[in-house]
């Protein structure tokens, strides 16, 4: 019998106020009200077409992206959700996030957005430095959101995610240091902490910013880490950390090389189908096609090969620090062990991946030189 991995839908929302020097994201500056109103129809749409791709499934996490969501009005987020829920199957209890730019978000929204059944909010905060907010194009202040940040953890109920990004434009390890240390005081259950990454058709990959040297993001990755460490948070993967227990189970699906649904303009889809295959759908990525009178979103639907399973796999799961139980390989491919034996050989033998009869685990060496890693797992 096939393993069905669970299954999640992400929802992407296209705009932003502005698009960010560093963001390589399908974003778009928001012109007028009644875009957004469109849109929506379209996504609820988009969703009865792929009923016929997922079935009768249940939603086991939901995830609200972009783009900046907190754009939109509440009662287009609360009408959005309401009718997901009479498209599909929702688990009760499901994991609910929204992300919610800083300069766009007050504790009434976030109230609202409880009303609506959002019960995890992601804050795209990026730095607590007023000098390098401006510096990456953001307009939000570090008093504001510190004192939005703290209001919400004395008065409202809510699970939260702080993003922070190192390795700035001119950012220091001071700099660096001062952003978690702020983050920790604030105590989220959760800090998504990422090192900027340079990317093709960005502002920053034109026009190159004056970046940090290598030793110090070196330096600022080393001490940045053991100082979560040090404050009880857990590092579940690469770029999270959490407190008593609370992953984003959204992301972790993804990671565990689960199934998930995408709606929106170029959002992606990977679904496990009964006979084993497993199917990935591209959406279409501008809005102007995605919105079509024709009410057909899809761009690009594709069987992933034997071949590339391996590589897929790990790439996804090779970011968690939990061990890898063997077992999972062959469920969530429908690949035998043996299809890899001589790729896991290699990796234990560049002491990649520590040996183990029952699961693999990846050495600190591993993690360090994980693209290395990977390119082991390419089957030509």
């Amino acid at each position: 019998m096939i393993f069905i991995p669970p299954l999640s839908l992400y929802i992407h929302i296209p705009w932003c106020l502005k698009k960010c020097p560093y963001c390589d994201f399908n974003a778009y500056t928001l012109k007028n009200h009644d875009s957004q109103i469109n849109y929506i129809q379209h996504l609820i749409q988009d969703l009865k077409n792929d009923v016929s791709i997922i079935k009768k499934r249940t939603i086991k996490t939901i995830f609200i992206g972009g783009g900046t969501p907190s754009i939109l009005n509440n009662y287009l987020i609360k009408y959005l959700i309401q009718k997901i829920k009479t498209i599909v199957s929702i688990k009760k209890n499901t994991e609910i996030t929204i992300e919610v730019n800083p300069e766009n978000i007050t504790i009434e929204k976030i109230l609202k957005y409880q009303e609506s059944g959002i019960n995890r909010i992601s804050f795209g905060i990026q730095t607590f430095n007023n000098k390098l907010l401006k510096l990456i194009g953001r307009n939000h202040t570090s008093k504001k959101i510190i004192i939005l940040l703290n209001e919400i953890k004395k008065n409202i109920k809510i699970n939260f995610n702080i993003d922070l990004i190192y390795g700035l434009p001119e950012q220091t390890l001071k700099n660096c240091l001062s952003d978690l240390e702020q983050a920790i005081l604030i105590n989220p259950n959760h800090i998504s902490w990422y090192q900027l990454n340079i990317e093709k058709n960005t502002v920053f990959y034109y026009q190159k910013p004056n970046l940090p040297k290598d030793s110090i993001i070196w330096n600022m990755y080393n001490q940045g880490n053991s100082l979560l460490l040090q404050s009880q948070y857990q590092r579940y993967e690469i770029s999270s950390y959490c407190k008593h227990n609370q992953f984003c189970f959204h992301n972790l699906n993804y990671w565990k090389f689960g199934d998930y649904i995408g709606i929106g303009c170029g959002s992606h889809s990977k679904i496990t189908q009964k006979n084993g295959k497993i199917i990935r759908i591209i959406k279409k990525k501008r809005i102007y096609d995605y919105c079509n009178i024709r009410k057909i979103y899809i761009e690009k639907k594709y069987q992933i090969i034997n071949q590339d399973k391996p590589f897929e796999y790990f790439m996804n799961i090779f970011r968690l620090f939990q061990p890898i139980q063997k077992k999972y390989f062959y469920l969530y491919t429908n690949l035998k062990i043996k299809y890899i034996k001589k790729n896991i050989k290699k990796a234990i033998l560049k002491g990649y991946i520590l040996k183990n009869n029952k699961y693999w685990k990846i050495s600190k060496k591993g993690k360090n030189y994980l693209n290395n890693l990977l390119e082991l797992f390419i089957i030509i």
